[in-house]
């Protein structure tokens, strides 16, 4: 990629997110904004949690952006017996009587952590190393995961019989937790159309490994005013109750806040958001477009917001 200097490599990602939703959008209708986030989680080296009721193409959603990236992608189904060697490897004698480490599917760029929340904390935990270091350990050896590493997990929020709810430790791993709700029903009138009969799209891939490495590195040289960074900071600041920044509502209704990441990934959601809409350099507004699904799953309800039926979004909107 040889670009003249960094504004013409930002026109580039602009015209290559064009390309991916495009191409992303032959195949899961109705869903525009959540392509959205999980193309910026991407481009910001972040992790996708997928919540939505079965059968809202969260699956779909994972392997169509894998074919369209050509990047090595693997799907884990997670089930209460899924031990972490499942998922990291396992050592095994070979035919020399030599031991010999078989890689599990997380080595790979794209891993769907199919219902995440129906394994137990022990496999959970195996995902935290890779995520967070993008590396794992087994049998006292330290390996590096391929890059770019992008986790995308699903959940159901119903039928919550015999979960295991992520703890707040590896929710926060997540740079977003994005909701899915059911189509419109113009979309749905589509969808049902387009799956029921004998069509068959074409997927071509739009960017390789390199290039999303690439993009990675330049939205983190992308300019933010202070300006700026002061609002992401200050309204991550805002969620933390009985602190100096704390928000009415949130000394209210919230029991604990989000921490430092949370003002991490505003900054750069911000950055990517401003980069894929044909901006230079974020303002307020892009961390504003982003905020919800960056928060939602890192403020934690107390007994009176419960009480009297306010939601997280609800909160997070008075602050915003």
């Amino acid at each position: 990629m040889n670009f003249k200097n960094d504004v013409e490599a930002l026109d580039a990602l602009r015209n290559k997110f064009d390309e991916l939703t495009k191409e992303i959008g032959k195949v899961i209708y109705g869903q525009d904004e959540v392509i959205t986030q999980v193309l910026i989680s991407l481009f910001s080296r972040g992790h996708v949690l997928l919540i939505g009721v079965p059968g809202l193409a969260k699956t779909l959603l994972v392997t169509t952006i894998a074919e369209i990236l050509g990047l090595k992608y693997n799907r884990i189904q997670f089930t209460p017996d899924l031990m972490p060697s499942d998922i990291i490897g396992t050592e095994i004698l070979d035919n020399e009587r030599n031991f010999k480490f078989i890689q599990g599917p997380l080595f790979a760029n794209i891993i769907l952590a199919d219902e995440i929340n129906r394994t137990p904390p022990k496999t959970q935990s195996a995902l935290l190393e890779a995520m967070q270091e993008k590396s794992v350990t087994a049998a006292g050896q330290h390996f590096e995961l391929d890059k770019p590493f992008f986790v995308l997990a699903t959940q159901n929020p119903i039928e919550q019989e015999g979960t295991y709810p992520l703890p707040e430790a590896q929710l926060d791993r997540f740079m977003f937790s994005v909701w899915l709700d059911y189509p419109k029903y113009e979309d749905e009138i589509t969808i049902v159309k387009n799956t029921t009969s004998t069509l068959d799209v074409d997927l071509k891939p739009i960017i390789t490994g390199k290039e999303i490495r690439y993009y990675q590195e330049l939205i983190r040289k992308i300019p933010i005013n202070d300006n700026v960074l002061k609002y992401a900071v200050e309204l991550a600041a805002k969620t933390r109750p009985n602190t100096e920044k704390a928000a009415e509502i949130s000394n209210k209704f919230l029991k604990w806040g989000a921490g430092p990441r949370a003002s991490q990934y505003l900054v750069l959601g911000a950055k990517t958001h401003a980069a894929l809409h044909g901006k230079y350099s974020p303002d307020i507004e892009d961390v504003k477009a982003i905020a919800p699904s960056i928060l939602r799953h890192r403020i934690i309800k107390n007994y009176k917001a419960e009480a009297e039926n306010i939601s997280v979004d609800d909160i997070i909107n008075k602050l915003l």
